[in-house]
């Protein structure tokens, strides 16, 4: 197997258009986070949390992202695929990027509280798993967490009359 060549410049182009559907999020009083799933260099499915909209737990981005990847190649495994993601992933979506059989996760900024692959875990370690998945964390990650201080410093405001 030949070793995979990771381009950062690409990393980063498709980490800007995650982060442009986490303002869309945000627009909307969604949580800004954004999420791109790739394949051979092609988006197969895209999106940013919608669970107040939806009226669902589970659309956070990266649910949205591979369930519209999934429907784009109409299987429900996406091998040698890459998901670019503005925020650490929670156990739940950690739980599907391993079941998709997604490759690799690039995400922006930490999750302190929730995230599970590099912050309140190492989910992907797991030697239970019976899939691997490569990991590249803080791609973007300043603008990352900017997008998300900033919504919830509105927030905040808002909440205070301000």
């Amino acid at each position: 197997m030949r070793p995979r060549i990771i381009d950062r410049s690409r990393d980063e182009d498709f980490m800007r258009r995650a982060l442009e559907l986490a303002a869309q999020g945000a627009a909307l009083g969604e949580v800004p986070v954004g999420a791109v799933l790739v394949q051979q260099g092609q988006v197969l499915g895209e999106g940013f949390n919608r669970p107040i909209s939806d009226s669902d737990p589970s659309a956070h981005a990266e649910m949205v992202a591979i369930r519209a990847a999934a429907q784009a190649v109409r299987n429900y495994r996406l091998p040698g695929s890459t998901l670019y993601v503005t925020l650490e992933p929670c156990s739940m979506c950690a739980g599907l990027i391993v079941h998709s059989r997604i490759e690799r996760v690039v995400f922006g900024a930490l999750e302190p509280k929730a995230g599970i692959v590099q912050s309140q875990g190492q989910f992907f370690t797991q030697g239970f798993l019976n899939h691997r998945v490569l990991v590249e964390g803080g791609v973007l990650g300043e603008a990352c967490g900017a997008i998300l201080s900033e919504f919830f410093k509105a927030r905040r405001a808002k909440a205070q009359g301000g």
